[in-house]
């Protein structure tokens, strides 16, 4: 690719129409129709199945078989086409090899004329796609049922449909080498700090890469290297969502091919928020986020207390419960320590098993590690009815928090062996590095435990709390705040 990016176009139909298929070997999907318009020497370039061809047809062929110029030669039938034609909605030209190719690729029709040291290019885009249904990952009671789908230019009318002011910016550019993949920043101009938006744009460009096919390609570039254990970059699948965070000040990227939208910078607390929060009554909410931040505590903690507390500090418990913890662990093969560490990574194999097979013979996984592997490790010894317990609230906590299942699954583990080597001591110290960890996390300037830490009473209103609209309304806060 990189041979013949910055190449021009020749004004020489035929030397283009041979160099285009020598970049592309002769590919069977580029189709190249070479014609005369009003005399002129033309050709009509397309890639197969990328196309309609009721939109080819009428838009395009029709209009250009008509075309009737007297003497006509080249710079005449160029300026009747661009001036007198409209063809398509979407149009734009390409003056080289690397920009034709991309747009050929993306579904345009490209129009090459004898003549002109340029090839005019039509949006006639007729590929297959998955219609717009509600997203798999981020399911409501009462908000909107639509989610986003692979193509980057549905995405983008699923949001200005929501948000139809026009500070809302939306900025195509293609990024990866090989790809050329599309991405589209959309943020409001009036809200968004400009140095923030340069400050994207330049990450994403310096980011050196062949192909983008997923968010994971473009995160790393949109995140600091200070080893944050949380993610700074945050995904949606679903419009309103991305509006919000739009209106708050933070940055949507869509990228063509995946149904989700990157939005930067995110903050801690957003992990405990969802749409519904919005829909219910305001101390409904309240105690809801109260739920989910005791979610947090458990699924991170309860595993590493039980042990920690049975190992080292047993004078904690209540002599009943010593007596009932004593003789669930009296026929245990192995220290609590490693029984615990072993149930959570049979958990893990077990739901990554779940997930990665078809779905006709995904739940048989589940029968099989509950029925069989569950109930024979704890009739056989093999496993303690407690530790049993205790990790499956802790893996069930977790499910309250999707968007934290990554840092949670490994800092669960952590904890659990500080524990069984310190005890409580070891939770206390580790609690403490995490904390410093998330207060040292900033994502382009704004710090990650914001509004937290450093405290904004102003936007403490929708973080421990969540209060009415009419109290919110009053003085709304953004992230520009902390980059002015």
């Amino acid at each position: 690719m990189n041979d013949f990016a910055n190449e021009s176009l020749s004004s020489d139909i035929r030397e283009n129409i041979q160099r285009i298929r020598e970049i592309s070997d002769n590919g069977s999907d580029v189709m190249v129709n070479e014609f005369l318009l009003s005399g002129v020497p033309a050709a009509l370039l397309t890639c197969e199945g990328m196309v309609s061809t009721s939109m080819i047809t009428e838009l395009i062929l029709e209009p250009i078989t008509k075309v009737q110029i007297a003497s006509a030669d080249a710079e005449r039938v160029i300026f009747h086409v661009q001036n007198r034609l409209l063809l398509s909605l979407d149009r734009s030209e390409a003056k080289n090899y690397r920009d034709l190719f991309r747009f050929l690729n993306s579904g345009f029709a490209v129009l090459l004329i004898n003549g002109a040291s340029k090839a005019l290019v039509y949006g006639v885009q007729g590929y297959e796609k998955r219609s717009v249904s509600e997203p798999s990952g981020e399911s409501n009671i009462m908000g909107s049922r639509e989610g986003f789908i692979e193509v980057v230019r549905m995405n983008m009318s699923l949001v200005r449909r929501r948000m139809k002011t026009p500070f809302l910016k939306m900025e195509l550019m293609p990024v990866g080498d090989k790809s050329q993949t599309d991405i589209c920043l959309c943020y409001m101009y009036d809200r968004v700090p400009e140095s923030l938006v340069n400050d994207i744009k330049k990450r994403l460009q310096s980011a050196e890469l062949e192909s983008v096919l997923s968010t994971g390609y473009l995160q790393p570039f949109l995140e600091n290297r200070r080893g944050c254990l949380f993610d700074t970059s945050g995904t949606t699948q679903r419009p309103d969502v991305l509006c919000g965070k739009l209106l708050e000040g933070r940055v949507g990227i869509l990228i063509d091919g995946v149904p989700y939208a990157i939005t930067v910078p995110k903050l801690l607390c957003e992990s405990f928020q969802t749409m519904d929060d919005y829909s219910f009554r305001p101390f409904y909410t309240t105690c809801i986020r109260w739920i989910k931040y005791l979610a947090f505590l458990i699924t991170l903690l309860l595993p590493a207390l039980y042990v920690a507390v049975s190992l080292h500090h047993p004078e904690l418990l209540n002599r009943t419960l010593l007596l009932i913890l004593a003789e669930a662990e009296e026929k245990a093969p192995v220290s609590l320590t490693a029984e615990a560490i072993g149930v959570l990574l049979v958990y893990e194999i077990v739901r990554e098993a779940g997930l990665r097979l078809p779905k006709a013979v995904g739940g048989s996984v589940s029968i099989v590690a509950g029925l069989i592997i569950g109930d024979a490790a704890v009739s056989s010894g093999l496993i303690s009815t407690p530790m049993l317990t205790v990790t499956a609230i802790a893996v069930i906590s977790g499910f309250a928090l999707p968007d934290l299942n990554q840092p949670l699954t490994l800092l669960r583990l952590g904890f659990i062996l500080a524990g069984g080597i310190l005890g409580l001591f070891g939770i206390g110290l580790l609690g403490a590095a995490v904390i410093f960890n998330i207060c040292a996390g900033e994502s382009f300037g704004t710090p990650f435990s914001a509004p937290i830490s450093p405290l904004r009473p102003k936007a403490m209103r929708d973080v421990l709390t969540r209060v009415s609209f009419r109290k919110m309304q009053r003085g709304q806060f953004t992230v520009e705040e902390y980059h002015e």
